[in-house]
């Protein structure tokens, strides 16, 4: 097997589109503003493609495919091992991580969903209850931070991503208690993949997540054609929240963190 690195965004998105519900955080970090951080690696030419994800402290590598595409994502990970860095963090389809246990410590953090939303009337009828959402900027990062520590400590937050103007928030008395954000967001390659959903624990159970979710939905069906997030298997409350706003499951995965043997 010879590994190879791909740089031709045209020819990335081209493979990816065929399968846009499974490879939306592929395709939205083509966009201009995450493009200049990712490294991309296949072994076939018409096979899966590895994604290294380099920001921040721990770099993350992405390796979906379908089940029959299992066996080769499998060769791309042993192909991959010269390249790795020490650390990082695997979110892989499959047996995929396994195959990198030859030459990592592995710490399991966890199985996930992916999930995408395939009827967004749902989403259009949620109903807000009291809340109304509202779109959150850079002069709300201060209280969006605090709210995520009392809410969603460790979660992954790139700043940035307020700049795309897909942030809403929820308040009561005036605090902001609720948010639902992305982690990517391309209106060029028409994906979005929502991240970051919090709900202050004073609140939890009424409603104010799922309206921003909802509000966020609405929102992003402006700017793309697919729509999809990311959930903890085991997080029943959340899923069941999903399912009744429109999503459905796409695959599920393993997240991992990988440190090289001595």
């Amino acid at each position: 097997m010879i590994l190879r690195s791909l740089h031709d965004r045209s020819a990335l998105a081209a493979r990816f589109e065929r399968d846009p519900a499974m490879h939306l955080m592929e395709l939205g970090d083509l966009d201009d503003l995450l493009w200049p951080h990712t490294s991309w690696y296949t072994v076939s030419q018409d096979g899966p493609v590895a994604l290294l994800y380099s920001v921040g402290d721990v770099p993350t590598l992405l390796g979906f495919a379908r089940p029959e595409q299992a066996p080769a994502l499998e060769d791309l990970a042993e192909a991959l091992l010269p390249v790795l860095p020490r650390r990082f963090l695997g979110h892989l389809t499959g047996n995929a991580g396994k195959v990198l246990e030859s030459a990592y410590a592995v710490q399991p953090h966890g199985t996930l969903l992916r999930m995408a939303l395939t009827e967004p009337e749902r989403a259009d009828r949620h109903p807000a209850g009291p809340w109304r959402p509202e779109p959150l900027g850079r002069e709300d990062l201060p209280e969006l931070l605090e709210l995520f520590t009392q809410a969603y400590p460790g979660n992954w937050f790139d700043h940035r991503m307020l700049d795309t103007g897909q942030y809403v928030g929820a308040r009561q008395d005036g605090l902001l208690v609720a948010v639902a954000g992305v982690h990517v967001h391309s209106a060029a390659y028409r994906v979005a993949a929502i991240g970051n959903v919090a709900t202050h624990p004073r609140v939890r159970g009424q409603g104010a997540g799922g309206a921003c979710v909802a509000e966020l939905c609405r929102r992003l069906a402006r700017s793309v054609d697919h729509i999809g997030l990311n959930v903890r298997a085991d997080n029943a409350t959340a899923v069941g929240l999903y399912r009744r706003l429109g999503f459905s499951e796409v695959t599920e995965f393993v997240e991992a963190a990988f440190t090289a043997r001595p």
